[in-house]
């Protein structure tokens, strides 16, 4: 379901993206200000770009402002880990102590027996 949503979303979007980058093919001088060096190049490829610089950059705001979330993420994954280990043992534990509690309630313990009849023997 996943594969046929992504192709109905970037299917349209590479339409537009090639329309786009075929009508806007003029070229176009780009100079960074403080640089000396200027570049003739397509309308398109100039609006491209920034929308890819931007997206990386937002990427990457995003990742960096996730940390704390992540990392809190991670902690609580260890103690439920450690928690689940813990909840392990005890069973394991419960189960050993109800074995040997049943084992000594079925056997006959020697305090409990009767002593012979005097006339026995």
């Amino acid at each position: 379901m996943a594969r046929l949503l992504s192709w109905i979303i970037l299917t349209p979007l590479a339409v537009v993206i090639v329309v786009f980058a075929v009508s806007n093919r003029a070229s176009v001088t780009v100079a960074l200000w403080p640089l000396p060096f200027t570049w003739q190049l397509p309308l398109f490829l100039v609006v491209l770009a920034g929308a890819l610089v931007g997206f990386v950059l937002g990427a990457a705001v995003a990742w960096i402002s996730a940390g704390k979330a992540r990392r809190r993420a991670r902690a609580k994954t260890r103690e439920l880990e450690s928690t689940l280990r813990d909840v392990a043992y005890l069973q394991h534990r419960v189960a050993t102590l109800e074995a040997a509690a049943q084992a000594t309630a079925t056997a006959p313990s020697a305090g409990t027996a009767l002593p012979p009849p005097a006339d026995a023997a």
